[in-house]
């Protein structure tokens, strides 16, 4: 069925070729239109994930007016809470930063400062062996770690493991672009979103309470996710479509520019200044041994 869903989004850019019949009066250029038919066979074999398209689209307008358009961001917000990285040993940041040049998502506002992470090799790689298994990847099923106290809110668990399908694109086998997560609220107006665990690693439910290095799951590839990844936010509200993202300031962490990083990424890494509470895409990072 997958093969027959990825034959249909890309069969259905023939239609690109009914825009001839603007200028053309042909029949054939006319039916060239219907091959755009095609591409609702992936909206409704996954129409859930379809669903949260249109609430991410809904929230994009939404929540500018809901915040009379000043959106939190690094001038005028500062954390309740000083956050660690949701891992142990050195992974580098591939998206994500405080300005629109780094940003995971500008433009959805609740993940317009998170954060992808994965671990990579001297030489730049994020796999070793042949990359065509999960297991071929460093942080597939490495902890994932509360980043401060907090309680669960939410969690999310039965996903699968999306397929892998190389040359960085995505799938979605799971009912919820976030695949299998948690979410914990660490204070008033600050919850963090941990997502893309590995099916059945969540080791919390919610109404418990979680501390700061605490292993809440594993890092998986549930969800929207082209290789496994550790996906990191944090919000301003439960709700994952109207929520504003929030600049998450680190505390205890070491950073450096990740080794041979253009091998893994090609976008140039535009770091301004030296905020050290902050972290950009390019970074190697890690927690000090003080910080849990």
């Amino acid at each position: 069925m997958k093969r027959l869903i990825r034959f249909c989004e890309k069969i259905k850019y023939l239609g690109l070729l009914g825009l001839l019949s603007l200028f053309w009066d042909n029949r054939l250029l006319n039916f060239l239109w219907l091959f755009w038919l095609f591409g609702f066979v992936g909206i409704f074999y996954n129409f859930p994930v379809f669903l949260q398209s249109l609430k991410q689209i809904w929230g994009m307008l939404a929540a500018p007016f809901k915040y009379r358009f000043h959106m939190p961001n690094a001038e005028n917000y500062q954390c309740k809470v000083g956050y660690s990285l949701p891992f142990g040993g050195a992974w580098t940041a591939v998206n994500g930063g405080i300005d629109k040049k780094h940003s995971h998502s500008w433009g959805i506002q609740a993940q317009r400062y998170a954060y992808d992470f994965v671990i990579l090799d001297e030489a730049g790689h994020s796999f070793s062996g042949e990359y065509t298994k999960l297991t071929d990847y460093y942080c597939y099923g490495k902890e994932v770690l509360s980043p401060a106290d907090g309680e669960v809110v939410e969690i999310r668990n039965k996903y699968p493991d999306s397929l892998l399908l190389g040359y960085g694109q995505a799938d979605c086998s799971a009912r919820d672009i976030r695949g299998n997560y948690i979410l914990i609220r660490h204070a008033d107006k600050e919850y963090g979103l941990l997502a893309h665990l590995q099916p059945g690693s969540v080791c919390v439910k919610p109404g418990d309470t979680v501390k700061r290095g605490q292993c809440v799951a594993y890092c998986g590839n549930s969800g929207n996710t082209s290789e496994p990844h550790l996906h990191f936010h944090l919000q301003d509200g439960i709700s994952f479509y109207t929520s504003a993202g929030l600049p998450i300031e680190f505390t205890g962490i070491t950073r450096f520019p990740a080794p041979n990083y253009t091998v893994y990424d090609s976008r140039r890494v535009l770091i301004s200044g030296s905020l050290s509470k902050y972290i950009f895409r390019g970074l190697r990072v890690s927690n000090t041994q003080q910080t849990f």
